[in-house]
């Protein structure tokens, strides 16, 4: 091989280690950046995940409570609504398993009150003022069973 080949061939592998080591610094950098960022949406995905969880235990807790005041007010039919979709979310989150906010306890003892469900609907569609106290142990039940979620504290 002839020097100018030699000469050559040196320059493109000197060439082609300079890209290689731009190319891992430029990578290092890309790193250094991506994975705070990674671990700050992994984070803020998990508060966003208990919120809602939140957010839904108190929405299902709201929704008893209001039928309860529908009820004691003599609006049977809101409060008709609000206890059939107190039970329809209640449902839900039973049937979520241990993917939703009950533990397997809470599921069981919630039990007794999804056995009274349509009793407990009958009596609001024909405004029977017994329904009240129907809703009240309801609501006892829950709360008992279910407590209300602690806010975490915000740094």
């Amino acid at each position: 091989m002839s020097d100018t080949q030699k000469g050559f061939s040196e320059r493109i592998k000197e060439r082609l280690q300079h890209w290689g080591v731009l190319a891992a610094v430029v990578l290092v950098a890309f790193l250094i950046g991506l994975v705070p960022m990674w671990l700050m949406a992994r984070s803020n995905a998990a508060e966003r995940d208990a919120a809602q969880t939140q957010l839904r235990r108190s929405e299902i807790s709201n929704l008893l409570s209001s039928s309860i005041v529908e009820a004691r007010r003599g609006e049977y039919e809101t409060a008709r609504q609000q206890t059939s979709e107190f039970f329809t979310r209640l449902r839900a989150e039973d049937d979520k398993a241990d993917e939703g906010f009950l533990n397997a306890d809470q599921r069981t003892k919630l039990k007794p009150i999804f056995a009274e469900r349509d009793t407990a609907i009958t009596m609001l569609a024909q405004r029977d003022p017994a329904a009240l106290d129907r809703l009240t142990g309801f609501y006892e039940v829950f709360v008992q069973t279910v407590p209300p979620a602690r806010p975490s504290a915000q740094p």
